[in-house]
């Protein structure tokens, strides 16, 4: 998933301390335990924004480890052919291949849904 903006309200008010003692305890995040394949729901899209007109297409929803992760990311990646990233939650792979990619994760047995456009 992707992980929350962090505000002000999430460091208590708290900015700067002059006190060279002082330790900000932060709230650790609790990694979520890992759902079966057949139980994510996955969203699959076409983006061009901010890429310069290049689209990219995207795989959201993925809840597991940063290594599960970026291992569909290189699975995806070498069917496709292409380049990408597997970083935040998401799985960008260069170029259109919303079929494409939708069929394979439906083979591996993910939830997976095309979204936008």
């Amino acid at each position: 998933m992707k992980s929350k903006k962090k505000i002000l309200n999430d460091f208590g008010g708290i900015m700067f301390s002059t006190d060279p003692s002082f330790v900000y305890e932060s709230d650790q995040e609790v990694e979520q335990p890992p759902l079966a394949a057949n139980q994510q729901d996955l969203r699959v899209t076409l983006d061009r924004k901010n890429r310069g007109g290049k689209g990219v297409t995207l795989v959201t929803g993925f809840i597991g480890s940063t290594e599960e992760l970026e291992v569909l990311g290189k699975m995806l990646k070498s069917k496709c052919g292409v380049g990408g990233a597997a970083k935040d939650g998401e799985i960008l792979i260069q170029g259109d291949f919303r079929d494409k990619v939708l069929l394979l994760l439906q083979k591996e047995g993910y939830k997976v849904k095309k979204s936008g456009g």
